[in-house]
């Protein structure tokens, strides 16, 4: 959860209660995510991961992305703010992370929105990180596994913020595959472990998606409302307020199709905004940090899955733990109903 959503505390909080906790190096620097590892490396000695963003390439009609500025003008008047440039950058210090990965290693790393080439997953294998890549197809899922990749995140339509897809098309559009017919579809197609995400909230999703084939379930939703969580208040107020009552794919505050609680902004912008990411991630940013600033819930992204509903105040580790408490009472009640 990129943004500064999964920072040092919530990994660490994972970890230490049992679960791999994951640090998101997105929108950060190489040297601001290097200082978060360290952070973390301080509050727990258990493992955990490094969630990495793949580059785009260059497809965005720049054109597009002036008529969806222009349209944008009303917002940033409303704001006080200026549009941020939508050429800030495309690979999202991509080199230079993987630089710091590789010279100092982390035991896990995980990649969104592609593929990363067989040498670096066979050097990273090489100074000991695991490496899992995400996948919305089987497709993509095959080409993880021929990579080289350890394992494949199977992401569901369900799950929210950005979706991983290798390649962003008109197609993906509001559309995709239901987490346990992915994890299904992709356990039997490919050999490598399959975690699944995508929407999960109890455990007894969590035995839900094991039964269907996955190695380990993904849960990040979840953890938005903890106090580890680095989402703003509004944001973690909102998974459960009743005016907030669905979540919609949207390119209204990147480019990219991407989950988040329906709110004016989503409503107003989403149906004229272009394939354009990052580009629109860096245009609508001043936008959506004074709308936080100004703790206004209809202007920000709120990134959520479709199960935000059933959300729980909890600390981060206390949570791992009702979760699991969770997971064991439906393994034991599948158990007992299989022996009848």
């Amino acid at each position: 959860m990129a943004g500064g959503v999964s920072g040092p505390e919530l990994a660490a909080a994972v970890s230490e209660a049992g679960g791999l906790g994951f640090l998101a190096a997105g929108y950060k620097t190489a040297d601001g995510m290097y200082q978060e590892i360290k952070r973390l490396r301080g509050l727990t000695d258990r493992p955990f991961g490094v969630n990495v963003f793949m580059p785009q390439p260059e497809h965005a009609e720049s054109g597009a992305v002036e008529v969806y500025a222009h349209q944008l003008a009303g917002e940033a008047a409303w704001y006080e703010t200026e549009l941020g440039d939508p050429d800030s950058g495309r690979d999202d210090g991509y080199d230079a992370k993987l630089a710091v990965l590789l010279d100092d290693p982390v035991p896990v790393v995980s990649f969104h929105f592609g593929v990363p080439g067989r040498e670096v997953l066979e050097r990273l294998h090489r100074a000991g990180t695991r490496t899992l890549v995400t996948a919305t197809t089987v497709e993509e899922a095959l080409a993880v596994e021929a990579a080289g990749a350890g394992a494949v995140i199977a992401q569901g339509v369900e799950a929210g913020g950005h979706q991983g897809t290798h390649r962003d098309v008109a197609e993906h559009d509001g559309t995709g595959i239901g987490l346990l017919s992915l994890v299904t579809q992709i356990r039997e197609a490919v050999g490598i472990p399959v975690v699944a995400a995508g929407g999960i909230m109890r455990g007894a999703q969590i035995a839900a998606v094991l039964a269907a084939g996955a190695s380990a379930a993904q849960l990040g939703t979840a953890f938005l409302a903890t106090p580890e969580s680095g989402a703003p208040d509004v944001h973690k107020e909102a998974l459960t307020n009743p005016l907030f009552a669905r979540t919609e794919l949207t390119r209204a505050f990147s480019g990219r199709p991407a989950r988040g609680l329906v709110n004016r902004f989503l409503r107003e912008h989403g149906p004229y905004a272009p394939a354009a990411y990052p580009e629109v991630h860096h245009l609508t940013s001043p936008l959506r940090k004074a709308a936080a600033k100004a703790k206004d819930a209809q202007g920000m992204a709120l990134w959520a899955g479709q199960g935000h509903r059933l959300a729980r105040d909890l600390p981060a580790g206390r949570l791992v733990e009702v979760l699991a408490a969770e997971l064991a009472e439906a393994r034991a009640a599948s158990a007992k109903g299989g022996a009848r």
